[in-house]
């Protein structure tokens, strides 16, 4: 399929998706699209960046345009995990409708809910949501879900690790059961089927570059590196590789912040955004960062999924997240919309065990950098990796000394410390 016009989309709707600069359809939109027009459930797989969004984004509007109710109800529901994956749906939605009168609205939480309420009694169709601010808006009587049409749970294994399931229970008791619903999910773990098959009715399945496959298009680049020297590597490249524009990701809130200062003494543009900066510092440094007045954006886990930059070149893993899972989710920031890419990752001494299984799970060894100036406790950089991969895969059990001491007892990764 090479254009949206063999997906028999309206005129309104092909008018708006040309005026962004889309000219062919991404995989899954050529999948999901008829399914959806066809008013079928879908369980969707899809890997962040594979224009997810607009797979079933279309679809909605098309459907709500040609059966216009001019009452001030709510006929779409989004469920989405974070502020920011709310916001960027939302901007996908505005665009998609830019032909049509559809009114789409956005709530989450970490920001005082009155502008949000009074956007709400000027009439929505599309409503896309946090599932805290939507019960505490619901608990209020303020908004009503009764003429619930089509119901979107995306990142749905996302929503579960953070503890919202019983949050979607209780909000799903207020949607009507005559619905057509639409899950999609990065990965798929049992957990999720088996609340898929709790909600969904004969779903339609589609899979979509599956979660354990990183995208072509980005190149992965491996950095062992002690932790005391991170700070002085991640100068290093981002004034010899000329960054311009680079996602820089932590595991802690506290850990972003030190970077971001360590950074600005290196009269480096940084700023962080993660769970403890307010909406509005956070919405500030996401538009300075794509404004390009600051040159590093340094976050936590809660914007690896969600964050839509575009023509981004380079994310950097400066702590390796605990999941592979998440690995994908965090590269994936970069070699958006055809673009290419480049994911670095330092791993200390520490985080040995957290790169075996990222390897093991993409099935695939990060190209190792050797010779940089700040790995230099390390001469091999695979040697153990491989060996354990290798006794793994020969079924052999756990030996604990498989990683040797030096003679200064400090563990390492390499085969021996350089003098």
């Amino acid at each position: 399929m090479n254009t949206f016009t063999e997906l028999k989309l309206d005129t309104p709707i092909l008018k708006a998706i040309e005026k962004t600069g889309y000219l062919t359809p991404t995989e899954i939109q050529q999948k999901a699209i008829p399914i959806l027009l066809d008013k079928k459930d879908i369980l969707g797989s899809a890997q962040t960046g594979t224009g997810k969004t607009a797979a079933f984004a279309i679809p909605i509007l098309q459907m709500l345009n040609q059966n216009i109710n001019d009452k001030k109800v709510i006929r779409a529901l989004i469920l989405t995990p974070t502020r920011e994956l709310a916001n960027q749906i939302y901007e996908n939605f505005i665009q998609y409708a830019y032909f049509i009168r559809i009114r789409t609205n956005v709530i989450y939480g970490g920001v005082p809910q009155k502008k949000q309420e009074d956007a709400l009694k000027k009439g929505t169709d599309v409503l896309i949501a946090t599932p805290g601010r939507l019960l505490d808006l619901m608990s209020q009587k303020i908004i009503d879900l009764r003429n619930i049409e089509y119901l979107v749970l995306d990142e749905a294994d996302q929503m579960l690790d953070m503890g919202f399931i019983k949050d979607i229970y209780k909000i799903l008791k207020q949607v009507p059961e005559k619905r057509q619903t639409m899950l999609f999910s990065a990965t798929m773990p049992k957990k999720i089927e088996e609340f898929a098959n709790s909600i969904l009715k004969n779903p339609e399945r589609i899979a979509v570059t599956p979660v354990t496959k990183t995208l072509d298009a980005i190149k992965q680049e491996l950095y062992l590196v002690p932790k005391n020297n991170k700070n002085e590597l991640l100068n290093h490249l981002i004034k010899k590789l000329n960054m311009d524009s680079v996602l820089v990701f932590t595991k802690t809130k506290h850990g972003a912040n030190k970077v971001v200062k360590e950074l600005l003494k290196n009269n480096i543009t940084a700023e962080p955004i993660h769970g403890n900066k307010s909406q509005a510092a956070r919405e500030r440094a996401l538009l300075n960062f794509k404004n390009r007045k600051t040159q590093v954006l340094v976050a936590t886990d809660i914007a690896a999924r969600g964050l839509d930059i575009k023509q981004l070149s380079f994310v950097i893993n400066y702590d390796l997240p605990d999941t592979p899972e998440t690995y994908i989710h965090r590269i994936g920031r970069t070699g958006r919309a055809g673009e290419l890419g480049l994911a670095i990752s330092f791993c200390s001494d520490e985080e040995k065990n957290l790169l075996i299984d990222i390897e093991k799970h993409i099935k695939n060894k990060l190209t190792s950098i050797e010779n940089h100036p700040y790995g230099k406790t390390y001469v091999k950089t695979h040697d153990i990796i491989d060996n354990k991969q290798n006794d793994n895969k020969k079924n052999k059990p756990s030996n604990p000394n498989h990683y040797k001491k030096t003679k200064n007892k400090k563990f390492v990764i390499g085969t021996r410390k350089t003098k």
